[in-house]
């Protein structure tokens, strides 16, 4: 992800700390502990070929990434969906490759929906990402709906018609990124307001040269975390440390569910933070989660 990267040089200077928990989470936590909370982790794409021999075998094939994935990692922020449309039947084929677990596909919407034009008479090519999508059957999460950079709060009566159109037994997650709807706080009011009323919840995104988008708003008892470190630069600890204990407070208060995405400028570094993450996350909240299993290498004897 390059959304918000900046030169290496600089991440000594950006102040990482999480804002303060939003007044607004009052109105959308119990505050009274759920005992068994779903947490999902994973990465954006399987297809890493940077994780050959690291946690992918030394001579896995691209066809085996996600049948290799799904033993490290319980969910995916699906990008591929994206860039193309999938029918049913290419779905299934992923699907089968996490039967019988606990495993949640997170397909990102159709950018000729979201990235191309206006999302006005956008229904026809929603119905055909939808149609594919929900054949994850029980293995589909949110669908994540991203709209680009430029997309300012001048269209929120677009978005907002756009949004309502969508069935209401799917579950999904929006993110902005233009500034003016995190910087005007009767903006961001009416967005967290109508997502809280349409049962939508609101992506947070952490990445170093965009705090403003780390807003910690939730807008049901579920959180949506994309997490973009900096290929294992000291900063990239801290932080996650700071997260550990912002969702240890979430869970105490009883959110849901959440799904926390790794994501790196360098993806090959990904399942080691994972593994940072995940052993004091298990070590904090009690949870039992699955991590990234490293490639034992033979060593030679010559």
């Amino acid at each position: 992800m390059e959304f918000g990267r900046v030169a290496e040089n600089e991440l000594d200077n950006i102040d990482f700390s999480l804002p303060q928990e939003p007044v607004f989470n009052q109105q959308i936590l119990p505050f009274k502990k759920n005992k068994k909370p779903n947490v999902y982790l994973g990465c954006a794409k399987w297809g890493r070929a940077e994780w050959i021999g690291k946690i992918y075998p030394e001579k896995a094939k691209e066809k085996d990434f996600l049948q290799h994935y799904v033993q490290h990692y319980n969910s995916i922020e699906l990008n591929a969906t994206h860039y193309k449309i999938y029918g049913a039947s290419g779905i299934e084929k992923w699907a089968e490759k996490a039967a019988n677990m606990d495993f949640k596909f997170c397909p990102k919407m159709y950018q000729g929906v979201t990235h191309r034009g206006s999302l006005n008479n956008k229904q026809f090519i929603t119905d055909e990402f939808l149609r594919g999508v929900i054949a994850f059957e029980k293995s589909l999460g949110p669908i994540f709906i991203q709209v680009s950079d430029t997309f300012s709060p001048k269209r929120k009566d677009e978005l907002f018609a756009y949004l309502k159109t969508l069935p209401t037994d799917l579950s999904f997650f929006i993110e902005v990124r233009h500034t003016d709807w995190f910087v005007k706080d009767d903006i961001r009011e009416e967005l967290l307001n109508f997502l809280k009323d349409n049962k939508m919840g609101f992506v947070i995104t952490d990445t170093a040269g965009r705090r403003d988008v780390a807003h910690l708003n939730l807008t049901l008892p579920k959180a949506f975390i994309r997490y973009v470190g900096n290929s294992l630069h000291k900063t990239d600890y801290t932080r996650i440390d700071e997260w550990i204990e912002k969702m240890k407070y979430w869970i105490n208060s009883g959110i849901v569910e959440i799904y926390f995405f790794m994501h790196m400028h360098d993806e090959a570094f990904s399942p080691e933070l994972t593994v940072y993450l995940v052993d004091k996350l298990n070590a904090e909240c009690g949870l039992n989660l699955i991590k990234p299993k490293f490639v034992e290498r033979q060593q030679s004897l010559f």
